[in-house]
């Protein structure tokens, strides 16, 4: 008979590193459906007043590089965050430092334009990501990372 932790699930997953999993999975998406109403939907929108900066054709070359710079940064972050679902500490540990730095920034440039209300719902995103680090590192997630980091 096979002894598993409570709520551990079939292959051996703790619901901990599930739940990071999902919450990795709700902030990417959060950050994206960010990106859109802060580029063509919240007035003033960012498409917009890159518009009467710089000219339309800019505007759009700026929004096409910006957008697919979060597009390449989301499918890695959903690549690190399947890794760390499988087992691999080394994912669980970009996704920690990577974060923390994320934190870092987010809190210089709240900081820096003193807490306003619609870059606190930017922030939303960020503060989700920050809360999927935390279950990765409980005593049932280190567990596991640890028994898959073994090779006999």
């Amino acid at each position: 008979m096979i002894s598993r932790s409570p709520g551990a699930r079939h292959d051996g997953r703790p619901p901990h590193v599930e739940t990071a999993f999902f919450l990795s999975l709700a902030a990417i998406a959060l950050q994206l459906v960010a990106w859109v109403l802060g580029s063509f939907v919240i007035d003033p929108t960012g498409y917009e007043e890159m518009r009467n900066e710089v000219g339309q054709p800019k505007a759009i070359q700026q929004l096409a590089l910006s957008g697919s710079a979060l597009g390449v940064i989301s499918v890695i972050w959903l690549l690190l965050a399947r890794r760390m679902r499988e087992g691999h500490n080394w994912a669980r540990m970009v996704l920690a430092a990577a974060t923390a730095l994320s934190a870092l920034f987010l809190l210089n440039s709240l900081s820096m334009s003193g807490y306003p209300r619609d870059e606190m719902i930017g922030a939303v995103p960020d503060v989700l990501a920050i809360g999927a680090i935390a279950p990765m590192f409980l005593p049932s997630s280190n567990a596991y990372f640890s028994a898959r980091t073994v090779h006999p």
